[in-house]
């Protein structure tokens, strides 16, 4: 990632960059441990490296004198301040380029001296030469240095990448966690590698996909450095969540479960460096590219898309049509949905907030007797002990999603489960397959609906996500249902949103407000979202540049311990692209203000989200905390709808704010009674 010099130093602003200091070998061996530069030590690293899985990394305790990094922590604690910053990859808290200290004043160096020490032994010739010896990677750079200090405090993490953008060459970490509170690996923050897998296409070319569980997990260990060779499609790596201490208590005698770290990469050699190739950064950037498309990965990607295409009745079919429902329709609908959403009036406002915001959030959409089986149902699943290996999970009826730098969770679809029936099975494989189904969605949102595809979804949590992506084509309906029994999620059960439906004002009176949970924007419209839908990268990977909220943490507060409320992840987010191609795709935070959120919808309990959605549009699923009562679940469902020809302006189309909400507390919405020998109510 590209990062900016903090100003935050101090309050000084940068100034006029000077040049790094060139080291002398003995200058900058005096920097590390003694005996590191010793030919033995170096082959003995050299020799681990080469034989050291799932990919070549290596693993480097004590590597600078003890008493230089004690300094540069205690600088880093008294003077650096930390920016927080989320995507759907990561959540960290972010110094700025430690390559542009140089540019900063006399008063302000003066009081980081150490970690300028530090800075200028990692890219001194003797330390540059060191590590392409041990990973044979061939020159490296000392003139392009990119490192900053990433700071992880309970809940935060980053999630699966292969760090391969642009120029690196290698990529590494030096923890400088508590020297003197040594960290325990059940604290998490540990660096994870994922195995790589080959595997032939319908074409007979070979792709490398990661398969979804870490094999190699390396704890954080104070002056201890981790690093490996960047290799696109192979080098995948995620930072476990540290995890939450069970009370304030326990935290203060952690000291904070405070992972702070100095993150970066050695880069290829630039113009006027020894090893320097004109065209060569242009070149790996292409191969790199080439490597990773490769045997077409994605056709190993699950799910599958499995589109069930309607099936038109044709005209001398005695078959009903999809445009109304006769009372059997109805009694069959009864014994899934609440009453309350098969009144006319109640489908006809739907309607007509659907179409004016292309989104809208409707709770308690399951008959309350269907909704107690889904609910007993998951309450068990969730009692029984969880398999951790995706191998085992998968000989029952779950599957585990992949690639995990796309995503991870559990799955089921439709057809595909033979064991014994469950509701979720029959809210996937009777209900919402239906034909009355299909009309009552058409009806609620005006649309005609060609194809579905259904999926039910477990977040596991301390595992499971989505990352950011868009889809190409037509805009199409997205529906969810809620099914998550545990409370916790930023949004309380039993609670209606901020933004009742309000009967007089309709949806103009819903769109001049936005609801919040969590102090998030609960919604706007989700339609037109510009820019390329591309996944967002992350802040060790550095696709882009992250925007912070609009508060700085200072190392030294943060070491304290003090902790913030719990945010345990699992919400469902819609963003729009990114116009200008000069920020993340994905960037996610915590700020009301954040304008490219058009959707935002936490984990639940018997509520479904209808959004229109556009291919310019992101969508993702925050990383479940371990720090959550339970697990997320849900049924995700894509519905492909007929385009419309229409001329609509911007507003209509959806650039404003709110999300409506059916209010079904309103006596307006109890007017349906089903018939008195009916055994659906």
């Amino acid at each position: 990632m590209k990062r900016k010099a903090s100003a935050a130093i101090d309050g000084k602003k940068p100034i006029k960059k000077r040049s790094k200091n060139s080291l002398t070998d003995d200058e900058a061996q005096a920097r590390f441990r003694k005996g590191l530069f010793d030919k033995p030590v170096l082959e003995k690293y050299t020799s681990e490296y080469a034989s050291s899985m799932p990919y070549k990394h290596s693993v480097i305790s004590d590597l600078v004198d003890d008493q230089l990094l004690r300094n540069v922590r205690n600088e880093i604690k008294s003077n650096v301040s930390f920016t927080p910053k989320e995507t759907d990859i990561y959540k960290i808290h972010q110094s700025g380029d430690l390559a542009n200290l140089d540019g900063l004043d006399n008063d302000a160096l003066a009081k980081l001296p150490s970690l300028l020490a530090l800075r200028d032994a990692l890219y001194s010739q003797k330390f540059r030469d060191y590590v392409s010896h041990i990973t044979d990677c061939g020159p490296l750079s000392g003139r392009k240095t990119d490192m900053a200090i990433n700071v992880y405090t309970p809940g935060c993490y980053l999630l699966c990448h292969d760090d391969v953008i642009g120029s690196r060459k290698v990529s590494y970490i030096l923890y400088l966690t508590d020297p003197d509170t040594p960290w325990q690996a059940e604290w998490g923050g540990a660096l994870r590698l994922f195995p790589v897998v080959d595997r032939a296409g319908k074409d007979g070319e070979v792709a490398k996909t990661p398969l979804p569980d870490t094999v190699k997990v390396i704890p954080p260990a104070w002056n201890q450095l981790s690093f490996f060779a960047v290799q696109p499609g192979e080098s995948f790596h995620d930072v476990e969540e540290v995890y939450h201490a069970s009370s304030p208590e326990e935290l203060e005698k952690n000291g904070g479960r405070i992972r702070m770290a100095i993150s970066g990469w050695f880069h290829i050699p630039q113009v006027g460096e020894d090893g320097w190739v004109e065209g060569a950064e242009k070149k790996a950037a292409e191969k790199s590219g080439l490597m990773q498309l490769q045997g077409n990965p994605d056709q190993h990607d699950l799910p599958q898309a499995r589109p069930v295409p309607v099936e038109k009745p044709s005209e001398s079919s005695q078959e009903s049509d999809d445009s109304t429902l006769d009372e059997a329709d109805f009694e069959f609908l009864l014994k899934y949905l609440a009453p309350t959403y098969l009144t006319p009036d109640t489908i006809e406002r739907a309607a007509e907030h659907f179409e004016e915001e292309f989104s809208i959030t409707l709770p308690d959409i399951l008959h309350p007797k269907f909704a107690d089986k889904v609910r007993a149902y998951i309450e068990a699943q969730e009692a029984k002990k969880l398999l951790e290996d995706s191998a085992k999970i998968e000989k029952g009826p779950w599957k585990v999603a992949r690639p995990p730098h796309k995503h991870r969770y559990l799955y089921i679809q439709p057809g595909v489960d033979k064991s014994e029936d469950s509701p979720l099975k029959e809210l996937l494989e009777v209900f919402l397959p239906s034909r009355q189904f299909r009309v009552w969605l058409q009806m609620a949102t005006r649309s005609v609906i060609e194809s579905h595809d259904l999926l039910a979804r477990r977040f596991r949590r301390g595992k499971d996500y989505t990352l950011a992506t868009g889809h190409e084509g037509k805009p199409r309906l997205d529906l969810n249902i809620g099914l998550t029994p545990t409370d916790g999620w930023g949004e309380d059960n039993g609670e209606d949103n901020e933004d009742d439906y309000d009967d007089d004002a309709g949806s103009e009176a819903s769109s001049e407000a936005s609801t919040v949970h969590d102090g998030k924007p609960s919604a706007s419209k989700a339609r037109n979202g510009k820019g390329k839908a591309k996944a967002a990268d992350s802040g060790e990977k550095g696709k882009g540049k992250g925007k912070a909220v609009d508060r700085d943490v200072k190392a030294a507060g943060v070491d304290k311990g003090v902790q913030e409320p719990i945010e345990v992840g699992g919400h469902e987010v819609y963003m729009a692209g990114d116009d200008d191609g000069n920020e993340d795709a994905a960037v996610y935070t915590s700020s009301a203000e954040e304008d490219n959120i058009l959707f935002f919808q936490a984990a639940s309990w018997n509520k479904m989200t209808l959004v229109l959605r556009d291919s310019g549009t992101l969508r993702f699923v925050k990383y479940v905390s371990s720090a959550a009562k339970g697990d997320r679940w849900d049924i995700s469902g894509t519905f492909e709808i007929e385009e419309q020809d229409e001329d609509v302006s911007d507003e209509e189309n959806g650039n404003g704010s709110g999300v409506g909400v059916l209010d079904d507390s309103e006596e307006e919405f109890r007017g349906f009674s089903p018939s008195e020998d009916s055994d659906s109510d």
